[in-house]
């Protein structure tokens, strides 16, 4: 049997790690091994070979990297922010499969130069802003691309934890789905690299077999893809030194 390849999940210092236990598991039922990368991760374990990312869930993004204003309400990790960025254009520069969770989405998206909504919530027309895990919503895809592929679905149903989303998509990503207020609700990559972002939670989805699919994908992406490090340098963690989006 073929080693499994191992797929690199970025997360928060803060709260209970319940997002990156739900995704472990998912990557193991679809053959992978996972390790988990935070701001305060040691380098030996940041300096590992990589055949996959996942840039997960958690805190706002800190609005001044995509022209955005602080409310001074919503949390925001700004160290957080400075260490995926970072892991995100490395992984863009070497070519890694890339998977966004909602947090994650949006700071592909910001990479790449877009810009989010900071907050969603008094916008919405027809759909709730109660937040669940519970796959209560609806995306309907706007290209048959990648996501299409994956999903075997023109619509399909979503969870929504979210309160920001993407407004203006960044260089080389279109938008691949929307929710029935028109937000987007995933992106993915124009051009060769394998990227794609969901605006919502799979790895809570389990027990819904387009979800597995998505991380089935990539992991079937990262046992072709070349293995990479994706060590982040010392001096860049928890500094104000970061990757500037473009």
């Amino acid at each position: 049997m073929a080693e499994r390849p191992l797929i690199a999940v970025t997360g928060s210092d803060r709260g209970v790690p319940l997002a990156w236990w739900a995704t472990r598991l998912q990557l193991w039922l679809a053959g992978a091994r996972a390790l988990r990368l935070t701001p305060s991760t040691p380098p030996e374990r940041v300096h590992r070979r990589f055949d996959g990312l996942i840039i997960g869930g958690g805190s706002d993004i800190d609005p001044s990297l995509y022209g955005g204003s602080d409310d001074g309400i919503a949390k925001i990790d700004t160290r957080r922010d400075r260490f995926e960025l970072e892991i995100i254009d490395r992984a863009l520069r070497t070519n890694l499969p890339i998977l966004g969770i909602c947090r994650g989405a949006q700071l592909i998206n910001v990479m790449r130069g877009g810009s989010l909504y900071g907050d969603i919530r008094g916008l919405r027309r027809r759909t709730s802003n109660r937040r669940s895990i519970l796959p209560t919503k609806s995306a309907i895809g706007t290209v048959q691309q990648e996501l299409h592929r994956i999903l075997r679905r023109t619509r399909w149903r979503i969870n929504s934890l979210h309160h920001q989303a993407v407004e203006r998509p960044g260089r080389n990503l279109d938008v691949a789905a929307r929710d029935l207020d028109g937000f987007v609700q995933a992106i993915e990559s124009s051009d060769e690299q394998y990227l794609i972002g969901v605006q919502w939670h799979p790895e809570y989805l389990p027990y819904l077999a387009p979800q597995r699919r998505l991380f089935r994908n990539l992991v079937a992406k990262a046992r072709t893809a070349k293995s990479e490090d994706l060590e982040v340098p010392a001096e860049l963690r928890g500094t104000n030194e970061a990757v500037k989006p473009s």
